[in-house]
């Protein structure tokens, strides 16, 4: 009996130390990564065709961001610019965007929005396992409950961005292997 009362003291302090810590919002801390990349990358000249037009985050496909990535930026400027959300059904909506994130549901078609996209002045982001080899330029890794980043630098140099040394310093940098 005193065992098994000692058992669940123990059980109900492990549950209770664990309840008062946040969980882990994969999604949460990728849009996070998002909204902060606008801050550390460059576009080239006539990215934007006029001086106050927004930085646009666009989503291709399925959304796992929920309101999240929304609410952040919400209200949010980087310089002059405001920052928009867009969803996209096909390439020819992504002219638009300086961000476009390709989540793991629509993996089937990475490649084909990544050939499409090849040379426009784009920061592609991704979360699949060979995002960065099919063509992208960031691809989200997790270990654990850590969210990673991986950049193709020369991807990003053919498309014309310039990524801060303050972000490239976060990231793995990989090449792309042709």
């Amino acid at each position: 009996m005193a065992i098994r009362l000692y058992l669940m003291l123990l059980l109900a302090t492990v549950l209770l130390a664990h309840a008062g810590e946040p969980a882990f919002d994969e999604y949460q801390v990728k849009a996070a990564f998002l909204y902060n990349f606008a801050k550390f990358v460059e576009w080239p000249p006539g990215s934007f065709p006029n001086s106050n037009d927004p930085i646009a985050i666009c989503i291709v496909g399925q959304n796992p961001f929920g309101s999240t990535l929304e609410d952040m930026v919400k209200a949010k400027k980087i310089g002059d610019r405001a920052l928009v959300v867009r969803r996209l059904q096909d390439t020819q909506q992504a002219s638009r965007c300086q961000i476009l994130f390709i989540g793991a549901a629509d993996s089937k078609r990475i490649r084909a929005w990544l050939e499409a996209l090849k040379a426009a002045d784009i920061l592609t982001v991704g979360e699949t396992g060979d995002f960065t080899a099919a063509g992208g330029i960031i691809a989200f890794r997790l270990e654990g409950t850590r969210v990673r980043i991986q950049v193709a630098l020369d991807t990003a140099e053919h498309s014309r961005l310039r990524i801060s040394s303050k972000l490239l310093g976060l990231a793995e940098i990989v090449k792309r292997q042709q």
